[in-house]
């Protein structure tokens, strides 16, 4: 039996080999369908292959409330948890973790090297891979079960190679909604002339990309919006709200003249709603993609007006920074709200 200990201490090491890290109590726990991976992308890039399936990569942090809802809501949901086990194999990838990956092209890093390389800002953040690889679709942020199922169906049946992911969820049944584009004190109003990368502007640019039926859209403005302090942030910003899939003309920050819709397919905006920064040149700096709750909306007008991008690359160390300061002052930070 003591011959035998040696031999079973090891086993029990690379039995399991995403246990390595000690648990944390804010840690959410993933399905157990998830695959148990060593991390070497190429192996489980072949396997999948192999299988008949594709990589998906989901990049997490604990105590995420987004995360908790992909895992407790839209993986709770039993056709979307089989649909996801039948055509891919899911790996969960700590933002902030130590773990070696090795990556696609041969590379060791870590987790949180391997993140920062493809600058993960959001979690959840979701890369598909197709079979060479590639990225065939990238969720950044939480997209609520309709949206999610889609983004599954879509990447299942290969559809990224024939048509846009915001021109297929236009095919999607949306949650209920208004079905109207709300209109905010501080949003410019038409012609919408944007362009500043002949004369910088005074300030930087928050270009709003809405539709008309988009129930986090309505949300956004019956609560976010109405905030105060969210108010004062609006006011360091140029705010333009734009239909994804208007017909409005406008000239883009870099001069461009197009259609509310031909700008939001140029950029790849497929969700609303998403918020897209420019600096006062003309620059894309920063995106939201996916409906933020009060705080993380604040956090990331702040991340823009404050310049805080220029230092601070990380978009979730800023707001982890943000929050701690905030309760130094003896302010409540409820991050989802």
């Amino acid at each position: 039996m003591r011959a035998l200990l040696p031999v079973l201490f090891l086993l029990a090491l690379v039995a399991s080999p995403t246990q390595a890290e000690e648990a944390s109590p804010n840690a959410i726990e993933n399905p157990a369908w998830f695959k148990n991976s060593f991390l070497d992308l190429r192996e489980d890039q072949a396997e999948a292959k192999k299988s008949g399936k594709r990589l998906l990569l989901y990049f997490h942090q604990d105590g995420c409330p987004y995360c908790k809802e992909l895992i407790q809501v839209n993986f709770a949901d039993k056709a979307i948890a089989d649909h996801t086990r039948r055509h891919f194999d899911v790996i969960a990838l700590n933002l902030w973790g130590d773990r070696e990956v090795i990556g696609l092209d041969g590379k060791a890093t870590t987790e949180k090297q391997f993140a920062a390389a493809l600058k993960v800002q959001f979690t959840p953040t979701l890369l598909f891979l197709d079979e060479g690889g590639k990225p065939a679709l990238r969720l950044n942020g939480f997209y609520p079960p309709q949206k999610f199922r889609a983004a599954l169906d879509y990447v299942s049946g290969r559809q990224e190679g024939k048509t846009a992911f915001a021109d297929y969820l236009k095919g999607v049944s949306a949650a209920p909604s208004t079905g109207l584009l709300h209109d905010e004190p501080f949003f410019i109003q038409p012609p919408y002339l944007l362009q500043r990368n002949v004369k910088p502007a005074a300030k930087p640019l928050a270009v709003l990309f809405e539709q008309k039926h988009c129930a986090g859209c309505d949300e956004m403005h019956a609560i976010g919006l109405k905030e105060p302090e969210t108010r004062q942030l609006m006011e360091k910003f140029e705010v333009v709200r734009l239909n994804l899939f208007g017909k409005a003309p406008l000239v883009a920050p870099d001069g461009r003249k197009l259609t509310e819709a031909e700008w939001g397919r140029a950029l790849k905006v497929a969700y609303t709603p998403t918020l897209v920064f420019f600096d006062q040149q003309g620059r894309e700096i920063f995106r939201v993609e996916a409906y933020l709750k009060t705080f993380h909306l604040q956090s990331s007008l702040d991340y823009v007006a404050s310049g805080a991008y220029r230092t601070q690359p990380n978009f979730q160390r800023f707001i982890q920074t943000r929050a701690d300061e905030l309760r130094a002052k003896g302010i409540e930070v409820d991050i989802w709200k």
